[in-house]
């Protein structure tokens, strides 16, 4: 399902632990690291297509997390033709997505990355907030940092605890050189959720 621009709605999900650190996978076969991801399905609204993707990818289901926060509209990147099916080409031009911030109030062992028969990852790790753009391929990352800087304004300052408390202040991170609203970041070819 394309609009009329040519982008695939998808969502995208930033899972947060107690510590503020997000859930980061490895995809299945490669040197990639990312956030869970995943096309919208006719008739789904973004939030019911952000939990079937946290199960099917996660194996987390919604009594496990609570949503904290989302972006207030659409990132939008754009999809290198090299990454494209030639079928699909000129009709397909990358995802817009809506980002959402979840805090799981679950535990480590609910994680369960082989839910479906084709999982998405093979390894996962808590990671600071600002997570190592550069192990992110390269036309993800600027819709990864949209996503993350806008949603950093939910975070809470964990206690001694572990439980959430007061606002956190975002660490720096580097600001996009265009502060423009450019279509050049993230997201994965229209085969892959």
């Amino acid at each position: 399902m394309l609009d009329r621009e040519g982008f695939r709605p998808n969502v995208g999900i930033i899972l947060l632990n107690t510590q503020n650190e997000v859930w980061w996978g490895k995809r299945v076969r490669e040197h990639s690291w990312q956030f869970p991801q995943g096309g919208i399905k006719f008739g789904e609204t973004p939030e019911q297509a952000m939990f079937r993707e946290l199960e099917e990818e996660v194996g987390l289901r919604s009594e496990h997390v609570k949503i904290i926060g989302r972006t207030r509209d659409w990132l939008r990147y754009e999809v290198p033709d090299r990454f494209i099916k030639r079928e699909i080409r000129g009709h397909y031009r990358g995802q817009k997505q809506i980002w959402f911030l979840l805090r799981m109030v679950g535990r480590d062992c609910d994680v369960n990355l082989r839910l479906t028969d084709h999982p998405e990852f093979d390894a996962w790790r808590w990671h600071d907030y600002w997570v190592p753009l550069d192990v992110v391929i390269e036309f993800k990352r600027e819709v990864y940092q949209r996503a993350l800087q806008e949603l950093s304004r939910f975070l809470t300052r964990p206690t001694q605890s572990g439980t959430p408390r007061h606002p956190a202040r975002p660490r720096s991170m580097p600001q996009p050189q265009n502060s423009g609203d450019t279509n050049t970041a993230a997201a994965d070819p229209p085969n892959e959720s």
